[in-house]
Formats: structure tokens, C-alpha cells, sequence
């Protein structure tokens, strides 16, 4: 489930190339998913990366997460009021 919403995610990527001929990259759709890259190749690769670690964060923080091609992520991730602790 999470490997596919990061594959939507990155299918909603947008790249440019800077004068100094890097990468630039970005996710509209995951505000603050932006990654540099000396190719493309190597910012698409960051940018996965960023978004990995955004995901993380916005989960553990019960951040609601954007809902991308229909695909709504939230759905299937249990609150922690929903989560039974076991000890």
C-alpha cells in the first residue's frame, strides 16, 4: 500500500534543470518534497528519498496525507487511539 502511493507521488513529479546544469525536483502534491541532483537520475533518487522520510514524519505526527490519483492513504493507516499496545 505505501509503496504504491510513493509510486503515484512520484509519478506527480516535476523536474527542472538549473542553469548550473543540476536538478531541481519537486511534489506539488507533498508540500515541502524538494530535492537537488547533479543528473536527473541522481535528484529523482533524492526525491524518492525526501519523500520516504516526509511520509514518516507526516504519519508519526498524524498529519492527514494528500489524497493522489484517487489513492487515499489515510484510509488504511491506523490512528494511535486505534492502536492496540500490547506489554
Amino acid at each position: 500500500m505505501l509503496t504504491e502511493y510513493i509510486d503515484k507521488a512520484m509519478s506527480k513529479a516535476q523536474y527542472e534543470k538549473l542553469e548550473d546544469g543540476t536538478y531541481y525536483g519537486k511534489i506539488p502534491q507533498c508540500l515541502g518534497t524538494i530535492a537537488f541532483g547533479k543528473t536527473l537520475y541522481e535528484c529523482q533518487n533524492e526525491l524518492k528519498s525526501v519523500l520516504e522520510g516526509w511520509l514518516i514524519v507526516k504519519i508519526r505526527h498524524d498529519d492527514p496525507l494528500p489524497v493522489i490519483d484517487g489513492f487515499d492513504l489515510n484510509k488504511g493507516i491506523p490512528t494511535l487511539k486505534e492502536t492496540v499496545v500490547h506489554g
